[in-house]
C-alpha cells in the first residue's frame, strides 16, 4: 500500500488543527525534553506561587497566541521557504505550551480562561500580517520575537529566585526566541513602519495584565 502525500493544503490544515487544540484542549506535546524537570521543584511561599503561576500563565498564553499567529502566517505565506520556517518556528512554540502548561500543573494552577479569544486574535493579525507579502510577514515575526524576548527578560528578573524550574524554561524560551528573530532578519524581513511595533506592544501589554489573573 502507497504511503499518503498530504498538500499544503492539508498539511497547513492539520497545524492549524492541532495549535487550536493546544489552545482550547491543552493538547500540546513537547518534541524536546522539559528544561526545568532537572531542576529541584523547592517549596515557596504561597504568595510567591501564586505570582510565579501568574506569570507562567503569560506565558503560556504567549505561546498559544504564537501558535496561532505563525500558523496563520504560514496559510498565506507565498514563498515555500518562508512557509517552512514559520511552521518550523511554530514547532519549537508547541514545546514551548507544553513547557509552561507543565509547570502551571505543579504550581497546581491553570492556562488563561481566554486562551481561545487570545489564539482567534492572533490567527487573524498571522492573516493580516502574511497577506502583505514574505517580507512583511518576516518582519513582523523579528518585531513579535524581540518583544517577547524583552518579557521573558523582564519575567526572569521577576521569578521568585527558589522557581528554578520556571527559570530554567523561560531561559531557554529566551534563546529559542532569539534564535527565531536572528533566523527571520537573515531570510529577508523588512523593517516595519513605527506605529506597527508601537500597537502590538501595547496589545501586548493589555494580554499580559489579563492573563495574569484570568
Amino acid at each position: 500500500m502507497s504511503a499518503r502525500h498530504y498538500s499544503l493544503a492539508d498539511r497547513l490544515i492539520v497545524e492549524a488543527q492541532r495549535a487550536l487544540g493546544a489552545a482550547v484542549g491543552g493538547t500540546a506535546v513537547a518534541e524536546r525534553a522539559n528544561p526545568g524537570k532537572p531542576e529541584a521543584d523547592i517549596e515557596m511561599t504561597a504568595p510567591a506561587r501564586r505570582h510565579a503561576a501568574g506569570l507562567m500563565r503569560v506565558n503560556h498564553t504567549g505561546e498559544v497566541c504564537a501558535q496561532a499567529l505563525y500558523v496563520g502566517q504560514a496559510v498565506v505565506a507565498r514563498d515555500e521557504g518562508t512557509r517552512t520556517q514559520l511552521l518550523a518556528a511554530a514547532q519549537e512554540e508547541t514545546d514551548h505550551l507544553a513547557w509552561c502548561a507543565e509547570r502551571l500543573r505543579e504550581l497546581d494552577s491553570r492556562p488563561s480562561l481566554l486562551n481561545p479569544l487570545w489564539y482567534a486574535g492572533s490567527y487573524a493579525i498571522g492573516v493580516a500580517a502574511g497577506l502583505r507579502g514574505d517580507g512583511w510577514n518576516l518582519g513582523f515575526v523579528v518585531e513579535t520575537e524581540r518583544q517577547v524576548e524583552a518579557h521573558l527578560a523582564e519575567h526572569l528578573r521577576s521569578l521568585p529566585a527558589e522557581d528554578l524550574r520556571s527559570r530554567a524554561i523561560l531561559s531557554t524560551m529566551k534563546d529559542d526566541e532569539a534564535r527565531h528573530a536572528e533566523q527571520a532578519e537573515a531570510a529577508g524581513a523588512r523593517r516595519l513602519p513605527a506605529p506597527i511595533p508601537r500597537l502590538m506592544a501595547l496589545t501586548s501589554a493589555v494580554m499580559k495584565a489579563v492573563a495574569y489573573r484570568l
